[in-house]
């Protein structure tokens, strides 16, 4: 990946401050298998188990008549003189029966990966946020962008108003994808509209920061953007649905942890 060995530091109003080395972490080879697994890893990881009761539709003394009646051989509930007699049951495909083949608790929904390969994963996904190419291909709109990765100040971590954030992310060129993000939101097609997922929303700009100092409180109302404290960075949050080069913008003190931790 091209990326450059130093990385610019904005201030607030958008000019330059200074330049700084990127950490080593930077130019990890780009590895999209790897995310993928890690992100398919994470989220399967949240999957609760779930299923039937083993004795659902079972609970019947029920019994084929045999042959010789004109009536079909499915288990029927014993007695005549009561609505229930005669009933077909058990089966499943009599009413209250069993279910063909339920889902079961004991089934392993997690798909599991090696330690080391996650770590590369993760590396890998914070590598693609400083290429302007992946973050291009991942949808962000970054027209008036020019240098990646893209570093603030720690002042920034300052601000506690969302009308500030916004004149920060104008000045940088940041802001058309947040209106992108906003603009893309659609209801979902499905039944999961009656299952608390009503709409879908596009993934926004990612805020790595190293203190919060009421910057998540400013920056948390604008459409698709998300804050992260960089030790609790994973893949999925850098590739949300195991797409790497998310727009990522990191804070200085957050790249210099980068540089001491993921040496």
């Amino acid at each position: 990946m091209n990326i450059p060995e130093k990385g610019i530091v904005y201030d607030l109003d958008g000019t330059i401050k200074e330049e700084i080395t990127l950490p080593s972490i930077f130019f990890t080879p780009f590895r999209p298998d790897l995310i993928q697994r890690a992100v398919i890893a994470a989220i399967t990881a949240r999957i609760q188990p779930y299923g039937v009761n083993k004795k659902a539709g079972q609970r019947t003394s029920a019994e084929s008549m045999g042959v010789g009646r004109g009536i079909a051989r499915v288990p029927r509930i014993k007695g005549s003189r009561h609505h229930a007699g005669s009933r077909g049951a058990f089966v499943p495909m009599a009413v209250g029966g069993r279910q063909a083949h339920p889902p079961k608790p004991e089934k392993i929904h997690v798909e599991r990966i090696n330690k080391n390969e996650r770590r590369f994963a993760l590396r890998s996904a914070i590598a693609a946020t400083a290429n302007k190419i992946l973050v291009r291909k991942r949808g962000h709109s970054i027209e008036m962008i020019s240098k990646f990765p893209i570093i603030l100040t720690d002042e920034f971590q300052l601000l506690t108003k969302t009308s500030e954030t916004k004149s920060v992310f104008e000045k940088l060129g940041i802001w058309t994808d947040v209106i992108r993000a906003k603009s893309g939101k659609k209801i979902r097609s499905g039944k999961g509209k009656l299952r608390g997922r009503k709409y879908k929303k596009p993934k926004g700009p990612l805020i790595v920061i190293s203190e919060d100092n009421g910057i998540i409180k400013a920056a948390r109302n604008h459409p698709g953007i998300d804050i992260i404290h960089v030790n609790n960075l994973n893949t999925e949050s850098l590739a949300p649905g195991g797409h790497p080069g998310r727009l990522t913008i990191w804070v200085k003190s957050a790249i210099e942890y980068l540089a001491k931790q993921m040496a």
